[in-house]
């Protein structure tokens, strides 16, 4: 038997894949190498996972519903990490129609497979971007989630109830966890720890909402990977979890923690902040922490160190840090 996880070749997906194998799980990942951001990352993921005797690759798009039936008629699996999607809010406003197809048809294909076929548990990623606007602080599960601010979120609840859906008719155990603004070392290059690194080392201007007023719940990858393979080793019938810290902090505090670490400063821009992005994202982790026994470990600062070590290596070993390189 094995887990399948899908969109394994990317950032949480890779480390969570990595986590599984290691601890003697057989792993099969579906990707199909977009080019949201460079697909040559996720092909060195790949390759890296490739080494492992017990993981399998399977080149695939999730809209395709005849290819998904045929991985799960192929393989043996007994739980899924449903990661794969289309991210990122603000291109969420570009591109509706794409993230509706990936992010809700797509999640319908797995769900449908894994309940003919007879998986135990499906553990399916969301966001806490499903709150929108809220005025509930911290972001508790019991919160409607109906307002959701652009086609990223909006797509992701969607996905939420068409998992209770068959929950409801089918008995398929989903359990659905909210992301929270998820980091670390070998992150995504689209998402901010990575922008600021590289900005901040190249001397390119970046823009910062509200003059870095802004307040997110980062989450350590580790901590992420912990809260997955806690859910996929409890089916608990449908349930609904934020997988977050609890500990948000301000885009300008997370800035200085990188200045210090990089002994520089950030070349800023101050811009509004969009209408798609919400003023804070706060996490109530008390029901993952009860019924899963989530405990994260890595503080926003020490994380963002963390990454900055594992960046800064990266750099040399690449050849691109800019000057002398240090000892």
């Amino acid at each position: 038997m094995a887990i399948l996880v899908t969109g394994g070749a990317g950032f949480i997906g890779s480390h969570l894949a990595d986590a599984l194998l290691a601890r003697g799980d057989s792993v099969v990942v579906i990707d199909n190498f977009n080019d949201y951001y460079d697909p040559a990352i996720k092909r060195a993921n790949a390759r890296r996972l490739a080494a492992h005797p017990n993981f399998t690759l399977v080149e695939a798009d999730i809209r395709d519903r005849a290819a998904v039936d045929a991985l799960f008629g192929a393989h043996d699996i007994r739980g899924v990490a449903h990661l794969a999607a289309m991210a990122g809010v603000r291109e969420s406003v570009r591109q509706p129609h794409l993230y509706v197809e990936v992010n809700l048809n797509g999640t319908l294909n797995l769900l449908d497979a894994a309940q003919r076929h007879g998986t135990a548990i499906f553990v399916q990623a969301s966001t806490s971007s499903v709150y929108g606007e809220t005025k509930q602080l911290p972001f508790v599960e019991t919160d409607n989630a109906d307002r959701p601010l652009a086609a990223y979120p909006a797509s992701k609840r969607a996905a939420e109830l068409i998992g209770h859906t068959f929950y409801h008719l089918h008995g398929l155990n989903v359990t659905v966890l909210r992301f929270f603004n998820v980091y670390g070392p070998a992150g995504r290059p689209d998402m901010m720890p990575l922008r600021v690194m590289n900005a901040i080392l190249d001397g390119t201007e970046i823009p910062i909402f509200n003059g870095g007023d802004i307040h997110r719940d980062w989450t350590y990858v580790d901590d992420t990977v912990a809260g997955v393979m806690a859910a996929l080793d409890k089916p608990l019938g449908y349930e609904v979890m934020n997988l977050g810290c609890g500990s948000p902090i301000s885009l300008r505090e997370f800035i200085d923690v990188i200045e210090a670490q990089a002994g520089r400063k950030l070349n800023t821009r101050d811009v509004p902040t969009p209408p798609s992005d919400p003023p804070i994202t706060f996490c109530d982790n008390t029901k993952i922490r009860t019924l899963l026994g989530f405990q994260p470990q890595t503080s926003v600062h020490d994380g963002l160190v963390k990454t900055w070590e594992w960046f800064r290596q990266w750099r040399i070993d690449s050849g691109t840090w800019p000057g002398d390189q240090p000892e």
